[in-house]
């Protein structure tokens, strides 16, 4: 039930039948074989799940888009690094085997790895039913890519005047949930019902809202590096997840700069005034759970910010400049504009 979809995603990269043992994926020199090559090849891997949303889909019974999440949450950390994504593995973990269900979760891994574009080339459904309860399931994922030793994206290199563009996020993302089921049941929330908040906005209910999925930005990104086989115009990039836009910029600062953000450059979405209206959730509490609108930042060399944003936008981004690099001690402030 699952071939086809997988098979989307294959590319001439990828080696033997589906359903071996294991995934073979080729990376020799080959000009005539392939379009892009890499001289001075560095592999990048990461894993990541989606985390409590799987709960959120279980109850809702909508399992079509948990496979993007989990390929969005390992991809746009890949990129990160300034990797192009490979190839790509799932593990999904069950109470019992449901094929359909099955073949519905795993066809939304290999949407999301089309749109990541990097391939499928395996994965595991486990039956556990000493771990998992009737009715619920664990995703995770595992991505490798590439990317030229000289290309790699090097912290140190931000330096005071770089320029933070922020690229918007498509919701929640795959952060937070274990809050946003608290807020659910502590307001008594209904997940089928169109709420008059989003009106004008979202004509969705609450629960299709909240399963929208992770946008994947790693097309975007590759595209932009690309683009400047020179010239290293891109300094620094932060994937927002758990720990929202403190939490996440701080990992790629270097000891001697600081990011200053400035929160009135973007809209927050609907979702996330609406969450913190019926959780009364603390402004600083919202900024360190979730993206609030931002789900990835780039900061790039001044004179290059109109040429960045000029690209991400024809490439169906909405961006905007949200900060600056500062000299500093490592850390990101959170500046309520005008």
């Amino acid at each position: 039930m699952m071939q086809a979809a997988l098979k989307r995603t294959h590319g001439p990269r990828v080696m033997g039948p589906l359903g071996g043992f294991a995934g073979m994926f080729r990376l020799d020199f080959n000009e005539k074989l392939f379009k892009r090559n890499y001289r001075e090849p560095v592999l990048v891997a990461c894993t990541d799940g989606v985390g409590t949303k799987v709960k959120l889909a279980a109850d809702l019974q909508s399992y079509d888009t948990l496979g993007i999440d989990c390929v969005a949450m390992n991809v746009n950390d890949m990129v990160v690094q300034g990797a192009e994504p490979l190839f790509f593995l799932d593990y999904l973990g069950l109470h019992r085997q449901d094929p359909e269900v099955t073949a519905r979760i795993v066809s939304g891994v290999a949407h999301g790895c089309e749109l990541a574009g990097c391939a499928l080339i395996g994965g595991e459904c486990a039956e556990m039913p000493d771990i998992y309860a009737e009715g619920d399931f664990d995703i995770a994922g595992f991505a490798v890519g590439v990317v030229e030793l000289d290309r790699a994206i090097d912290p140190l290199r931000v330096q005071p005047g770089d320029v933070l563009i922020g690229l918007s996020s498509s919701g929640v993302h795959s952060n937070g949930y274990t809050l946003v089921r608290k807020i659910i049941d502590h307001a008594s929330l209904d997940l089928g019902r169109c709420y008059p908040a989003f009106q004008g906005h979202d004509d969705r209910t609450l629960g299709q809202i909240l399963l929208e999925p992770t946008r994947i930005y790693s097309q975007t990104i590759v595209h932009v590096l690309r683009h400047y086989r020179v010239k290293k115009v891109v300094s620094m990039m932060a994937h927002i997840t758990g720990g929202g836009l403190p939490g996440n910029i701080n990992r790629v600062l270097a000891d001697d700069v600081d990011a200053v953000i400035d929160t009135s450059t973007w809209k927050v979405p609907p979702i996330f005034d609406f969450l913190q209206h019926h959780g009364a959730v603390t402004t600083e509490e919202m900024y360190r759970v979730f993206n609030m609108g931002i789900g990835y930042v780039m900061a790039i060399r001044p004179s290059f910010v109109e040429s960045v944003l000029k690209q991400v936008r024809k490439l169906g981004e909405r961006a905007s400049i949200i900060g600056e690099i500062t000299s500093g001690s490592g850390d990101v402030k959170l500046v309520p504009g005008n």
